[in-house]
């Protein structure tokens, strides 16, 4: 592997298990790379002036996409840095991150979307596309400059957790939004009856004690947006749908013909509120862990293509801001390099396979976004993530490259290592000091 240290124009990946979102594949082949982007797939064979890559039938994929990404800078640069969260991305698969607005101050104006912009550049060794806020401040009162945002590199509009609860500046800015084409990121929670919640309601959380909040929350906030969206024709996606009771809503809106998708975390998808049992607050999450039907209900839902994208939400938080009793913890899990041994949990489970899950983790949101990644196909970045599936190993959160280390994964067993990871064909995994 020594003469990947070179980044050469051309590489030629043999002996590989290739995973096609797009065409469904799951097949052994080869890819040439020149130049950045894919030339060939199952060339004739490697070229005198590439580098051959033997991936020892392992699986090689397009680079993850991950959708929802928080990012410490600015504001809290200590909890995670760009440089810190390029190198968890790189670590896990993931070669673009799309990180939301929720930073401080907020990425509310194109003088602070521009600055994040320089230092994700400098600092990260993959893509990084910032979604900006829809309001000024992420306040829910004013509209931000969604028009000199978009110019500015914006690439989707949102403001990250919080609910804009006023409906008339939510109306007002989907209807400005669709004028300008701009895809608007909604959080569905009835704030009223979500605020200090930190379980999902019924038995477990009532036996627990804890501040509990009905599924309907997600379902009623789903319903208004769903509405304004069909009042205004705007572009629409929710971040994360977590209740079975939201499927028949995002199924009725797409009949409806409403521009609409949505996403879920990892950590819905393979996690439950029984998890919350011993008071852990690595498993506080925004919304709250959900039941094992509604789980059951998403993962179904991502094998339909009812959810379309899969995402880590990766929220850093450091140790003083976890370690309290649990309704006063932060919430949120840090995700980017547990999301691919995550995703493994199911596949070994039978729930998904790996074409159906790289549709969600990697085409589907570059699709949304207007992102050319997410496809192995001639003339498609080479943006690429060599791993093996089958590979079991005990998560140690202090190994993890993330600034902070808040993850519920921590001490589990899980399968899935990333093997190498290469953005516009130079690698950026392993790192040069590990190879």
């Amino acid at each position: 592997m020594s003469a990947l240290h070179l980044h050469p124009s051309a590489l030629c990946f043999v002996n590989a298990r290739l995973i096609d979102p797009e065409g469904g594949d799951d097949r052994p082949g080869s890819v040439l790379v020149r130049d950045g982007r894919i030339a060939a797939l199952d060339p004739e064979g490697p070229p005198g002036d590439a580098a051959v890559i033997d991936c020892a039938d392992k699986a090689l994929a397009p680079g993850i996409v991950d959708w929802g990404v928080h990012l410490g800078e600015p504001g809290a640069r200590h909890m995670e840095s760009f440089r810190s969260a390029g190198r968890a991305a790189a670590a896990g698969g993931v070669t673009t991150l799309v990180a939301r607005s929720d930073t401080d101050p907020p990425i509310d104006t194109p003088e602070v979307l521009e600055f994040v912009t320089r230092r994700a550049a400098a600092q990260t060794p993959v893509h990084v596309h910032h979604m900006a806020a829809l309001t000024r401040g992420r306040a829910g009162r004013e509209m931000a400059e969604i028009g000199f945002l978009m110019d500015a590199g914006a690439v989707a509009f949102g403001d990250g957790l919080r609910v804009i609860e006023d409906t008339r500046v939510m109306a007002r800015c989907l209807a400005y939004a669709r004028g300008l084409g701009a895809l608007v990121v909604g959080h569905p929670q009835d704030p009223g009856l979500s605020r200090g919640a930190v379980a999902t309601s019924g038995k477990f959380a009532s036996l627990r004690g804890l501040a509990w909040v009905s599924p309907m929350a997600e379902r009623m906030a789903f319903d208004r947006d769903m509405a304004l969206v069909e009042m205004t024709g705007a572009r629409y996606h929710a971040d994360q749908i977590t209740c079975a009771r939201s499927l028949p809503a995002l199924e009725r809106a797409r009949a409806n013909g409403l521009d609409v998708t949505a996403g879920v975390s990892i950590h819905h998808l393979t996690l439950n509120e029984l998890d919350l049992g011993d008071y852990r607050t690595f498993f506080k999450l925004t919304p709250p862990l959900r039941s094992e039907d509604d789980r059951r209900a998403l993962v179904d839902a991502v094998a339909a293509g009812v959810i379309d994208v899969i995402a880590s939400m990766h929220t850093p938080a450091d140790e003083e801001s976890k370690r309290l009793p649990f309704e006063a913890a932060a919430a949120g899990a840090v995700g980017l390099e547990t999301l691919l041994p995550a995703s493994m949990r199911l596949y070994h489970a039978g729930a998904l396979s790996l074409p159906q899950l790289w549709r969600a983790l990697s085409l589907n949101p570059a699709r949304r976004l207007g992102l050319p990644g997410g496809r192995l196909a001639v003339g498609a970045p080479a943006d690429l993530v060599l791993f093996d599936p089958d590979a079991p190993f005990v998560l140690d959160r202090f190994a993890l490259q993330s600034k902070s280390r808040n993850t519920p994964f921590d001490g589990a067993r899980m399968e899935g290592r990333v093997l190498g990871t290469w953005v516009a064909g130079a690698r950026v995994f392993p790192f040069e000091t590990e190879a």
